[in-house]
């Protein structure tokens, strides 16, 4: 086993040219083929690659799919995401437990299997989804629980389970230019040579087309600023790890549209100057890996990858597929940009930015899967690609779940009501609509005139609909946890106050809440806000403090109007005792 072992290691120095920067992908791949990192794999790559121990030590304690300590040989992981929540993903977990006999979280006594919760695994739309050692699996119910149960008792292996478990379609509701979009494939590279690097940026211009991710910052402007860079080495770097609890449009965009996507890097790059592409990946999206490889290699043969792409002599431009493994806070450029170069994804102190001094700190585009694909489509037919009938260019994929008849990917118009988005998607008797993730912005049925626009809801995609059999406590609580969870621990007010958080949340949600504790929870987020070190910490209490503000009903049921309540009653315990005592003197 050991001679396995040491096998594994070696073979993942040789694969990633015992590059330093590669660790990270070297123990995603202990990970998955052994359940656990060795200490002996830590000393393996700590000699081989020159680096302390603590640091590979550091980079496992990170990630949230990497582990010092066996997993089950199945590492089974139930998403606890919102969506899959409202679907029942807590009960399924349960049930798979109770049929295993297992505790959540904890390796079964023979080694057979772990059973974990975990964050939002991109399926919102078909949950509750599951990773089984990496690998998804949706739409899980009382039958698949059961059967994958008997499936693991027997010890099938994974490539014997059901083959329709493994399928994940995507369900492309309402299409707009750049999901009706079928490309003449290298014609979009073509036009951007024959109009060089000025007229590739002013048809960007022209578009409005603005980054696809949250910020919304003008994407000629960010290619523009990269290109002007006295640097030679350059790199462009697609944002693949859709994180955020209720997004999943990218994955579809990976799924279907993936040569899309390779044409708009690769025009990024030509108009950039750069010559070296990564595809970022997040680890709940293994099972795309395979897919986006191939087409990949398939570009590369038919040279619109590589060298002299298109028979253009000094142009040239590969892309690298760079697996993420368990960290939201990557989602974040500049801690995407540190998860890259091997290390654990703490964001960047900006500025500078990440397109003056990026990857290796070298000048760096970095746009998500949404925003390449409308580029190429930009380039291929022209500025007027993103135009429609409204006052505002541009449109926005929308990933829609929650209380709905037709969740899915929406492709709408910029400036459109979120009265007409929850008509379209058959949502009847709505409360309230999440948009942009936990961080985003919580809105009532009284705002629903709100439109999607970058002046009003700027959205990275994140589309929740709660109708009114939710209690807005409930999902403000889940929300806190699942920054509680995804904090990256370095800095204090975010790593204390969100802990601080959950139990203050914790506490009304249990029915001990009082008036000090909301004024704790508002003083608590005034400190975030001004000294947490990203965004997580500083937008960590808006949920809670947002479904107060909007939904005080739903506290108020839970609290008593008094100044303070304790979490423990004291009283209570001791009648408790006291009953015990007597049933027990009774009894003899």
């Amino acid at each position: 086993m050991v001679a396995v072992a040491d096998s594994l290691v070696h073979d993942q120095l040789a694969k990633y040219r015992r590059d330093p920067a590669f660790v990270l992908q070297m123990l995603r791949h202990l990970q998955l083929e052994q359940n656990i990192i060795t200490s002996g794999d830590i000393h393996v790559l700590s000699e081989s690659l020159n680096l302390p121990r603590a640091k590979i030590n550091g980079l496992i304690d990170f990630y949230s799919f990497l582990h010092r300590r066996p997993r089950g040989r199945y590492d089974v992981y139930f998403s606890d995401s919102i969506t899959d929540h409202m679907l029942g993903s807590r009960e399924q977990a349960n049930l798979l437990c109770e049929l295993l006999g297992v505790e959540l979280g904890q390796p079964s006594a023979n080694g057979a299997v772990t059973v974990s919760l975990t964050s939002c695994t991109g399926l919102c739309e078909r949950g509750p989804g599951v990773l089984v050692n990496g690998t998804a699996i949706d739409r899980m119910d009382d039958a698949r629980t059961r059967e994958m149960a008997s499936l693991i008792e027997a010890n099938t292996p994974l490539e014997d389970w059901p083959l329709e478990w493994f399928v994940i379609n995507d369900a492309l509701r309402k299409k707009g230019p750049l999901l009706r979009y079928e490309p003449t494939r290298g014609k979009a590279l073509e036009r951007a040579i024959a109009i060089g690097p000025e007229g590739v940026l002013k048809d960007l211009e022209t578009s409005g087309l603005r980054g696809c991710g949250g910020a919304g910052f003008p994407t000629w402007r960010k290619w523009q600023i990269c290109r002007s860079s006295n640097r030679r080495q350059r790199y462009v770097v697609c944002n693949a790890d859709e994180g955020e609890p209720g997004t999943f449009k990218d994955r579809a965009l990976l799924h279907g549209y993936a040569d899309t996507l390779l044409e708009g890097m690769t025009a990024c790059a030509i108009t950039v100057g750069a010559s070296k592409g990564f595809i970022y990946l997040r680890h709940e999206y293994e099972f795309l890996r395979e897919r986006l490889q191939h087409r990949i290699q398939r570009h590369r043969d038919t040279n619109l990858l590589g060298r002299n792409i298109l028979g253009h002599h000094g142009i040239n431009f590969d892309v690298e597929i760079f697996m993420g493994a368990g960290s939201y806070v990557c989602g974040e450029e500049s801690a995407l940009i540190e998860s890259l170069e091997g290390k654990r994804g703490i964001p960047r102190v900006r500025p500078p930015f990440p397109v003056t001094h990026g990857y290796k700190g070298k000048p760096t585009v970095v746009n998500n899967v949404e925003t390449f694909c409308y580029a190429a489509g930009i380039l291929e037919h022209g500025p007027d690609f993103l135009a429609h009938a409204g006052d505002q260019p541009g449109w926005k994929l929308l990933s829609i779940c929650g209380d709905c008849k037709s969740p899915g990917i929406y492709e709408i118009p910029l400036g459109t009501p979120i009265r007409d988005v929850l008509e379209a998607c058959g949502a009847h008797g709505t409360q309230a609509v999440q948009v942009g993730g936990p961080g985003g912005t919580l809105v009532s049925s009284a705002e629903f005139d709100r439109h999607i626009s970058y002046a009003d809801l700027n959205t990275a995609g994140s589309f929740i609909i709660f109708d009114e059999s939710r209690d807005m406590l409930d999902v403000a609580v889940n929300f806190t946890h699942f920054f509680a969870h995804e904090s990256c621990g370095f800095c204090t007010p975010c790593r204390v106050g969100t802990k601080l958080m959950v139990q203050m949340a914790d506490k009304v949600a249990d029915g001990h809440g009082a008036r000090l504790d909301i004024e704790q929870m508002q003083r608590l987020n005034k400190l975030m806000t001004q000294a947490s070190h990203c965004g997580l910490g500083q937008r960590a209490a808006v949920p809670i403090l947002t479904t107060y503000e909007k939904f005080t009903d739903s506290f108020e049921r839970r609290m008593e109007d008094v100044e303070y309540k304790p979490a423990f009653d004291v009283e209570a315990a001791i009648e408790r005792s006291r009953q015990i005592v007597s049933e027990e003197a009774l009894s003899r």
